[in-house]
């Protein structure tokens, strides 16, 4: 398939494919009888200057595949793109027992699913409960205020991605990114997935991807074990033996850890156990709601509103110092949520659906935070997320509601709720609070020249009126457990740590990218069972 990119079409123009089409096939000089087919293979939208511009890459398939080849050079433009197969070389080591995998969110996911699909038949390990159930405790904590530490937000089936945006954008460069993109479409995902520019599926589509997926990983052998969280781990001569988990004790020589970031006993089980953890960066803030319709008027000025453009999504850094203050997890149209894990703890996330029609945008404002914060040491920072989240909750008055501030009053440090044009969806409730009270005052400072600096970026993005719910202390896992280039831990031969928890991933599609590196290390030296 041959991809031409770059082609501009003015906003408003009729049949805006059909002439990046035409432009295509001028540009590869390709008579239209010898293309098999074309389509869009990325859409985005240029509105760097004022009057948005539509901007393609055109896919072509030609009826003669062996002839794309030559046509690569006809131009700057002009690439070629392969289906991406994810096809192992198996080692030759005998497994005396089946491989585990620990944790079912995107990284365990796709680990199990590759490793089911090459005959290993995986025992998969989620201490949360099956979607379903998982979906009946979020919304009942929500409603109530009664929180499953098991069966949240963050922890269950599809992992804490499963209530989100279900945002794909990744800045990682590796073409396993294609093959993550392609078994999402096979499970359910929407076709525009393979071409828009920020592609996104929505918390409600991704419920029924993930499913899908664990059904293939059961059909070909494969074992899901819910509400069964790892406890511990067994290991003779720097070797790993085998699992204690609540469920009992499970005998392995190879274990896929992809815990998520959220799994703080985990890590104190492994910290306990001497395996080599470091601090690893992270950010502190909160969530801020504009309206969506000006987000889209700072973004797309007068064309704002016109329904050929996407939802209006940013991007925002500042950097004060040594530290960074940025946006993260844009969600247009979209609510944030109580995302909280441990009981006397409250935080903030934020999620939209597929159609992004709700009135607020929210986006996490965060501050970065190192090693150098914690003395280097995991543990501390950890406590740090811990203590920030419990302020929350002391500040927010208890069940789960969460401390919120205007943007006028945070930037003059007043403490107020002015509450304007921009209601907080936070779907617990929230009170008037000092948010720049909870965090440390270095970090209080920098979010406020941030939030000034994101202004001069995005008019509007400081208005009095804009809401911010505190606090959003989750953006990373503050945690990396070593591995060495085998994906083995540096401490424990046969542990494999892995994804967002391991602290080697960020994000839906790069934490399935190391699920499925991770397994292929493993399939590389062991032959299944």
């Amino acid at each position: 398939m041959l991809l031409v990119r770059g082609i501009r079409v003015a906003l408003g123009a009729a049949q805006p494919e059909k002439q990046a089409t035409a432009v295509a096939l001028k540009t590869l000089r390709i008579a239209e009888n010898a293309v098999a087919h074309t389509g869009v293979a990325k859409l985005s939208v240029d509105a760097r200057h004022g009057k948005p511009v539509l901007v393609y890459t055109i896919a072509i398939s030609l009826k003669n595949e062996g002839a794309e080849p030559a046509y690569v050079g006809a131009a700057p433009c002009v690439a070629i793109a392969r289906h991406v197969e994810f096809a192992p070389v198996i080692g030759s080591q005998t497994m005396q027992h089946r491989p585990v995998v620990c944790g079912l969110g995107p990284a365990g996911l796709f680990a199990a699913l590759s490793l089911a699909r090459a005959g290993y038949r995986p025992i998969v390990l989620e201490r949360g409960p099956a979607l379903d159930e998982r979906v009946k405790a979020v919304e009942h904590f929500s409603a109530t205020g009664q929180l499953n530490p098991n069966a949240n937000i963050q922890f269950g089936e599809g992992g804490a991605g499963t209530f989100s945006d279900g945002k794909l954008t990744t800045r990682i460069n590796d073409e396993l990114c294609g093959f993550v993109t392609q078994t999402l479409l096979k499970h359910g995902a929407p076709a525009e997935i393979a071409y828009k520019q920020k592609p996104h599926v929505g918390t409600d589509l991704l419920r029924g991807v993930i499913l899908s997926i664990r059904k293939e990983i059961e059909a070909l052998g494969g074992t899901v074990q819910f509400n069964t969280c790892l406890t511990g781990l067994v290991h003779r001569n720097g070797r790993l033996t085998g699992i204690q988990t609540t469920q009992g004790d499970i005998a392995c020589e190879t274990l896929i850890l992809a815990v998520g970031h959220s799994a703080r006993d985990t890590f104190a089980m492994l910290a306990e156990q001497g395996l080599p953890l470091e601090c690893k960066p992270f950010s502190v803030g909160f969530r801020a709601e504009h309206l969506q319709t000006e987000i889209e008027k700072s973004l797309y000025h007068q064309a704002a509103g016109h329904p050929a453009l996407p939802r209006g999504e940013y991007q925002l850094s500042h950097h004060v110092g040594n530290r960074c203050v940025y946006t993260f997890c844009m969600c247009p149209g979209g609510q944030v949520v109580a995302s909280a894990s441990e009981e006397g703890g409250a935080l903030t996330n934020g999620m939209s659906y597929h159609a992004r029609d709700g009135k607020n945008a929210n986006a996490a404002v965060v501050v970065s935070v190192d090693g150098s914060d914690f003395s280097g040491d995991p543990m501390k920072a950890i406590a740090f997320q811990r203590e920030l989240e419990r302020a929350a909750y002391r500040v927010g008055g208890g069940a789960y509601q969460a401390p919120a501030e205007t943007v006028g009053s945070f930037l003059k440090g007043q403490g107020r709720l002015d509450l304007g044009r921009v209601q907080p969806t936070y779907d617990r409730g929230v009170q008037a609070a000092d948010l720049g009270s909870l965090l440390p005052e270095e970090l209080t400072s920098s979010l406020r020249v941030g939030l000034q600096a994101f202004e001069r970026k995005l008019k509007g993005y400081a208005a009095a009126d804009a809401v911010l719910t505190g606090l959003e202390t989750r953006t990373s896992s503050p945690v990396r457990l070593l591995r060495g280039e085998n994906f083995q831990c540096t401490g424990l031969s046969g542990l494999y740590p892995c994804g967002e928890g391991a602290g080697y991933a960020g994000g839906i599609v790069s934490a399935a990218v190391d699920g499925l590196r991770c397994a292929r290390a493993l399939m590389q030296q062991y032959a299944p069972k």
